[in-house]
This record gives structure tokens, sequence and C-alpha cells, in this order.
């Protein structure tokens, strides 16, 4: 278990994040799990049993902000055989049009209708009330209600709110954990995990993300604690309205994760796609954990 705050870099492995996310599992939506996955060479092998691709950003599209070669030619190859595009990232630091400028940025040709962030799902479902927000010093909170306070360095502020929103780790640290840890102590309320992921693929290395911190604090209160993103349902619920007319069994996800990209998809009813080379599993053999955890993809392939 994962049980303080790593920096990148070895000392967040792959095997370590692998077993927190079985640990956790209980708390993830409910899959009957397939036997085996078909190796493919590129998606343009199964495009036409596909009307929708799915997209998870790091280790799919891009590792920290590097995009990975040719993923923005593969995503203009698969429009032009008619399937729709829509990129569904777990990352919650940037407000809509934040999001929408990092992938442009990047170099990928995306309208802003095809991307689709846990943070919009969260943000869905806030209620009335003093929110006290995590989430990076430079994001400007445009898009939160004006009751929202950010939360940092004092105790007294983690105290004085109704509720947590947990958008990023960007500036978080092991003090500012322990004074939310304290908070809930001594009154317990809700938290929104905007970012379910337990960590991220970088250039350096794997960042830890909200979802590490929000099961730590699910582990004392679970009745608390709310995750968004994959593979909790919301953020299938904003994708497949903007896919009106396609089925489940139509759309496919490609992901980097067994635990979120995989799971998630498979428990809606989509068809899943494991991207193996610059994501998660980078350099080990995804069929060991696969047999491990019951959960394997319908294709797997090395970059999209």
């Amino acid at each position: 278990m994962i049980d303080h705050l790593p920096q990148r870099g070895t000392m967040l492995t792959t095997q370590a994040i692998f077993d927190r996310y079985q640990e956790v599992r209980v708390r993830f939506p409910q899959v009957v799990a397939r036997t085996q996955t078909v190796d493919i060479h590129s998606l343009l092998d199964i495009a036409s049993d596909v009307d929708a691709f799915v997209f998870d950003a790091f280790g799919v599209l891009n590792v920290g902000e590097t995009l990975i070669p040719g993923a923005d030619d593969r995503l203009d190859q698969l429009r032009a055989r008619g399937c729709a595009i829509r990129i569904l990232t777990n990352a919650a630091s940037y407000d809509r049009s934040g999001a929408i400028a990092k992938f442009k940025r990047l170099g990928l040709r995306v309208k802003d209708d095809e991307i689709i962030t846990s943070r919009e799902a969260a943000l869905l479902h806030l209620t009335t009330g003093h929110w006290g927000v995590i989430t990076a010093d430079i994001d400007t909170l445009d898009d939160l209600p004006d009751s929202a306070t950010r939360l940092g360095d004092t105790s007294d502020a983690y105290d004085a709110v109704d509720h947590f929103l947990f958008l990023s780790t960007a500036d978080w640290t092991p003090a500012r954990q322990d004074m939310l840890m304290a908070a809930m102590q001594r009154r317990p309320r809700d938290i929104l995990i905007g970012n379910a992921d337990l960590a991220a693929p970088r250039d350096d290395g794997f960042s830890v993300e909200p979802g590490h911190f929000g099961h730590l604090i699910a582990d004392r209160f679970p009745d608390h604690v709310r995750f968004f993103g994959k593979p909790f349902p919301e953020v299938y619920d904003l994708i497949e309205a903007s896919l009106p007319g396609v089925s489940s069994d139509r759309i496919a996800m490609c992901g980097d994760t067994l635990h979120t990209d995989i799971l998630g998809a498979a428990a809606r009813g989509w068809r899943t796609v494991l991207v193996t080379q610059d994501g998660l599993f980078a350099g080990y053999d995804t069929q060991l954990f696969s047999k491990q955890s019951r959960l394997y993809a319908d294709w797997r392939l090395d970059r999209i």
C-alpha cells in the first residue's frame, strides 16, 4: 500500500500502483471478467467494428507534456474512416478551457466538444455550502462557486468549510494531507475526488494523483468520499450523452490502465483497448497483470 507522498520516479512503481488498485477495487463498479485479449497492430485494424473511439490521455496520447509520436495522425485517420473521437481524461487540474488549451498545445487536432474531463463530472455534483478546494495554486477557480475557498497551509480553513473538493495534487504536501485528515477526524464531511487515478505517467516517472489520497481518506471515512472519473459512471454518462445513437458495444475505450480505463468501460458495456508501450505498464508483460486482476481488454496494442 502507498501510505505516504512519494516523489516522481522510482519510489512509485508499476507494481505498487497495481497492488493498491487491487486493494481498493471493492469500491469500483462490478464487471464480468473476460478471459483473453486479442493483439492488434493499430486501431485501424478494428475501425470497422467501432463507431466511436474514446481515448485516455496520459500514456495513450501523451506522456506528461510530450505528445506520443503518431497519435495526432491516428486520430485524423480514424475520423477519415467515419469514427467519432472523444478524449476522456481524469486530469482535473484545469478548468474546461485549460484542458482544451493543453491538448491543442500538445499538437492534437481536436474539437472542443471532443474533450470531456472528470472535473466536469465532479462539478455537476456540487451542492450548496462552503467548499474547500484542493487544487493547483495556478487554478483560477473560475468554474467554481463564489463560496469556494482554496485550501493551503492554514489549518483553521479546513475546519471552516462544509465540504471538500480534491482536484489536483500539484501543490499538495504531507502536512496539508495531515491537516485534511485531522479536520475529517474532528468533523467528518463529504469529499469529492475529482480525479480517481492513483498515479499518472510523466516524463520522469509517475506523479501521485488525487485518487491516491482519496482512497486513504476512504479507508477511514468510507461513507464520506465520492470519486469521479474512470472507472466511475458519471464520466461515461457525459460521453454517451455526446454520442446520441451510438450503441455501447460500438464504443471503444483506449487506455493504459486496467483498473480505470478497461474496468470502467467494460462495466459500461463498451469495447476496450489496452495500450501498453508508454503508460502504466511500459516495459512489462501486461498478461501477467491481467491474469492476476482477471481484467482483460478486448484488444491490446503497443501504440494506437
